[in-house]
């Protein structure tokens, strides 16, 4: 069967009655779970692989598809609102939608992030249609070293993610990366930093993390500035329209970040966390004015929300066409795939057109469906910041503690939410950006893991970084990318001498 004929047939499973059904269903269910902080789509998919057993697989498939890049659509809501990040994925969205919201644009703020996710989740969709069989070779070449370079690439953009000082933004990346290592060692075997607790052997959830520090932080910050006047009138919300000058701040962002946000989403581990900080730092280094971002800059929200959904899509791409989960909670869609009978991978588009076509399909009806129903809502969504300020803070904590609590349901994770909500603070306090210890978090895991293994294959030869292609060519951006803020600010200070 050729694409244009499996696209045909993709198009007439989604747009059937039960298709429309279910991928409004998945996507309901999905904005739903991603508005509440703890939740996720993984929680949600879980649940539903019993509920979905001796269904139609298609049906099935198409319907938790529907939640995954719901829940990452409608993640952004309490990011912006209530600085309580409802997914992972949209941690980067609250840099710049909950400033928004703060200075009376609510409304306004949640338009952008609808509208970015929308044309985000389109642009990877028409990308997944078009590239899906032959992008899945790009997913494999991406070895250990590639992927230790990509990381390196990363974590060069530290000093873009604050607005003060360089030196306390390396600080706080440096935490980042002590509190990565907590847990056993995954090669040896061995505890580290637990100090005797069983309860830390698994390391931190990074749910905990985000939480702490920016929703726990924020509830202690509003109970210190309590006088302060806070947002009560549904006036102050602001119009959810856009002007002209908007959708043109939005338009190229959102292009950009979503190409990069689906090839992020297709390399295995990526994510849609991942593409969304690397998006937002890559568009603050593009910017004009770099120093708006952070203060509610449009382009700041538009880049990560984006980018996120466009992971969301890309991550796909490993799932169809190799069977490997590229996040995970692909990892858990791929034993939904395996209990609904599916076997996922290269002889799945010939073997199963429909299934392989009828769920990237469904994403292009599933990201209409999000726009239409999210865009009404607004303004009552955004009425939550009409909320009395003791019920908000209220609200927050116990929202916050039952999606900590809904992990692993550990009453030690507690603790440490509200350890790292008292660190948040401090470092809010002290002017230490939390950006940068969320990011060195991320991506230490990954990138102590990638480095291992490959000086592992390499018999603890460190060329193998600059005889492979990728990982060179990644490793001179990341010294390029370190370099270009340092001439940058000399030649500040040799024009302002």
């Amino acid at each position: 069967m050729g694409a244009i004929e499996g696209i045909l047939t993709g198009f007439e499973v989604a747009l059937s009655l039960e298709g429309i059904l279910f991928v409004l269903l998945g996507v309901f269910v999905g904005t739903f779970i991603g508005m509440l902080p703890g939740l996720g789509p993984i929680s949600a998919i879980a649940i539903m692989i019993p509920i979905t057993y001796g269904m139609n697989p298609t049906l099935a498939l198409v319907m938790m598809a529907g939640v995954y890049y719901g829940a990452v659509f409608g993640g952004s809501t309490s990011s912006i609102l209530l600085n309580a990040p409802g997914i992972s994925g949209t941690v980067a969205s609250s840099f710049d939608g909950y400033p928004m919201a703060q200075n009376g644009q609510a409304g306004k703020a949640l338009a952008i992030a609808a509208i970015s996710s929308f044309i985000g989740g389109t642009i990877s969709v028409i990308l997944l249609m078009a590239f899906a069989p032959m992008l899945s070779s790009v997913a494999i070449s991406f070895g250990p070293p590639a992927y230790f370079a990509l990381m390196l690439l990363g974590l060069t953009a530290i000093a873009s993610l604050s607005e003060g000082s360089t030196v306390k933004a390396l600080i706080s990346a440096v935490i980042g990366f002590m509190v990565a290592t907590i847990g056993i060692d995954p090669q040896t075997g061995t505890a580290r930093y637990t100090f005797g607790s069983t309860n830390l052997l698994d390391g931190i959830d990074f749910l905990i993390i985000a939480l702490g520090l920016f929703a726990i932080a924020e509830v202690g910050y509003l109970i210190i500035n309590r006088h302060k006047k806070s947002i009560t009138d549904a006036k102050q919300l602001g119009s959810l329209k856009l002007s002209k000058q908007d959708m043109k701040e939005i338009a190229g962002p959102s292009g950009r970040q979503s190409i990069l946000g689906f090839v992020l989403g297709i390399l295995p581990g990526a994510g849609a966390t991942i593409a969304s900080f690397i998006s937002y730092i890559s568009e603050k280094r593009l910017s004009k004015n770099p120093e708006k971002f952070g203060k509610g800059a449009v382009k700041g929200l538009a880049a990560p929300e984006a980018s996120n959904n466009a992971a969301t899509s890309g991550s796909f791409v490993p799932l169809l066409s190799l069977g490997i989960p590229g996040s995970g909670t692909t990892a858990v869609m791929l034993g939904a795939f395996l209990v609904l009978g599916v076997q996922p991978g290269p002889m799945l588009m010939g073997d199963n057109p429909e299934i392989f076509w009828g769920i990237i399909a469904s994403m292009y009806i599933g990201n209409v469906f999000l726009l239409i129903l999210n865009l009404p809502l607004i303004p009552y969504i955004a009425r939550v910041l009409t909320v009395p300020r003791p019920l908000l803070i209220s609200l927050v904590i116990v929202f916050s503690l039952i999606g900590v609590y809904a992990i692993s349901f550990s009453t030690f994770d507690l603790y440490l939410l509200l350890a790292f909500g008292v660190i948040g603070f401090l470092m809010r306090m002290f002017a230490f950006p939390a950006p940068p210890f969320i990011l060195a978090f991320i991506l230490g895991g990954m990138m102590e893991q990638s480095f291992r293994q490959a000086m592992t294959s390499s018999n603890g030869d460190i060329s193998i970084f600059f005889t492979n292609n990728i990982s060179l060519v990644l490793i001179i951006l990341s010294v390029l990318s370190f370099a270009f803020p340092i001439i940058k600010s000399m030649r500040q200070k040799k024009q302002e001498a």
